[in-house]
């Protein structure tokens, strides 16, 4: 760890945690030959396959963090650009996420070194589907139900097992959470409580425009829901589970409405059931950032994004935007609470 004018920012070479990483994740658009029969057979969907047909992005992402004005650091988070782990596949897979912690860090730590593992324990498609979608191509595709009910499940599972540690431990700390899966080039985004991901995307919409030419035009859009207390839909389900919501929080104290951990919420409404999208990357999408409450408390999305641009632009490495942005809401913008920001860019070769 690094620490340059307060914000402490990470650096890796494609290890577990921290700062700037770099991967290639391919997608296969396989030719397929016809036998004898005039039918047409399909070739070996793998790894080793030629080139010809691959489309290829490569990931450079890092992380920074500040403690702001609090006197502890409770935010932990993850970026894998190699998340596999021990379990078999061919697909390359890639992991980031924040875990902002409240009540204390040991809910925010306990999620980082157990989410990922329990989600690809649970089922997390390793490989690709493939597809024929005509007799001169074989598509490979992503099973994004599969994949979708493999994040909530492991979800489930790092709250189960964390309120256990928890009662063990006499501790009741929570976290909200942000978490991106990059498998192939399917995005999957899951959240619980205020954390936010915002995507950089281009508002063209002719992939035939220049790197430079769609970085011009892009926008900010919001990929997470945010779960508090306030929000009708969320009052409805914590009355729903004989909580009360008073003067916006929940039972009077906790302003989110779902997270890990918060063991003495959990019978009351709290749930760390995510809001879980995808999306399938194209030259449209740039760069996303994750961030905790802290960030986006004195960044608005659009601001964000253009603040980041602006600086990638300019030719600096991630690992430098990542602890601009955040000393920017600290040191400018006068963040009181735990900054941390992971930003993830996408190269379109």
């Amino acid at each position: 760890m690094a620490e340059t004018n307060g914000v402490s920012t990470y650096t890796k070479t494609g290890k577990r945690e921290g700062g700037s990483c770099e991967e290639d994740l391919v997608v296969k658009k396989s030719k397929t030959t016809k036998g004898g029969d005039g039918k047409a057979q399909e070739k070996k969907c793998e790894e080793e396959e030629e080139e010809e047909g691959l489309i290829v992005v490569s990931i450079e992402a890092d992380a920074a963090e500040d403690k702001g004005s609090r006197h502890t650091m409770e935010d932990a988070w993850v970026v894998l650009p190699d998340a596999r782990l021990d379990f078999s596949g061919k697909l390359r897979c890639a992991h980031f996420a924040i875990y902002d912690g409240h009540g204390g860090r040991l809910a925010a730590e306990y999620a980082k070194k157990h989410l990922h593992a329990n989600v690809l324990s649970s089922g997390l498609p390793r490989e690709l589907v493939c597809f024929a979608w005509s007799y001169t191509f074989i598509y490979v595709l992503m099973d994004v139900k599969t994949a979708k009910k493999a994040i909530i499940d492991g979800f489930r599972r790092t709250d189960e097992s964390l309120l256990q540690e928890s009662a063990t431990g006499g501790w009741q700390d929570g976290a909200t959470a942000v978490c991106i899966w990059v498998l192939g080039r399917t995005v999957f985004i899951a959240n619980i409580g205020d954390a936010k991901a915002v995507v950089a995307r281009s508002s063209a919409s002719d992939e035939s425009l220049s790197q430079s030419d769609c970085t011009s035009l892009l926008k900010a859009i919001v990929l997470t829901r945010e779960h508090k207390a306030i929000y009708p839909q969320e009052r409805a389900r914590i009355m729903k589970a004989g909580g009360s919501v008073t003067n916006g929080r929940l039972q009077g104290r906790l302003e989110v409405s779902r997270a890990f951990g918060d063991r003495q919420f959990k019978k009351v409404g709290v749930s760390a059931n995510p809001d879980v999208h995808s999306f399938d990357l194209t030259k449209r999408e740039h760069f996303i950032i994750l961030g905790c409450d802290g960030l986006w408390g004195v960044f608005g999305p659009s601001d964000a994004v253009d603040f980041v641009q602006k600086l990638l632009k300019e030719g600096l490495s991630v690992a430098t935007v990542s602890r601009r942005l955040v000393r920017e809401a600290v040191r400018e913008r006068r963040c009181k609470d735990n900054c941390t920001a992971i930003i993830i860019v996408f190269k379109h070769n």
